[in-house]
């Protein structure tokens, strides 16, 4: 019934030639698809919502890092440039791998059209 299309990766030979986004319920092309069946539009908004979520991690991963650098350490003014670059350094690995970490999560979650607004109906 659905032969393998020219440039497909296996599992799109599998599909008709439109799909249902499992997080919007709007019907697309195939080729707009990823593997776990969501639309670009669908896999971008759940990037900038990890984009959030990874500078949040950052910020509290970064301010834990000052307060323990401040209380525990109490550095001398010499060397207090270098201190603000670990803690900025902390911020920015923090943010990336809390993205990484919130994305994936969104993504293999995969709460099924929890966002979903069900298409609109003829009439």
């Amino acid at each position: 019934m659905f032969g393998k299309k020219e440039k497909d990766s296996a599992w799109k030979s599998r599909f008709p030639d439109t799909a249902t986004c499992v997080r919007c319920l709007e019907e697309k092309d195939v080729e707009e698809m990823d593997r776990l069946l969501w639309c670009e539009s669908c896999r971008e908004m759940a990037r900038r919502r990890a984009g959030v979520w990874g500078w949040g991690f950052g910020v509290i991963l970064a301010t834990t890092l000052a307060g323990w650098i401040w209380i525990v350490i109490k550095p001398s003014d010499v060397i207090i440039g270098g201190w603000i670059g670990t803690v900025i350094a902390a911020l920015w690995i923090g943010s990336r791998v809390g993205k990484e970490t919130a994305y994936g999560v969104l993504r293999f979650g995969n709460r099924k059209a929890v966002e979903a607004v069900p298409p609109r109906g003829e009439g």
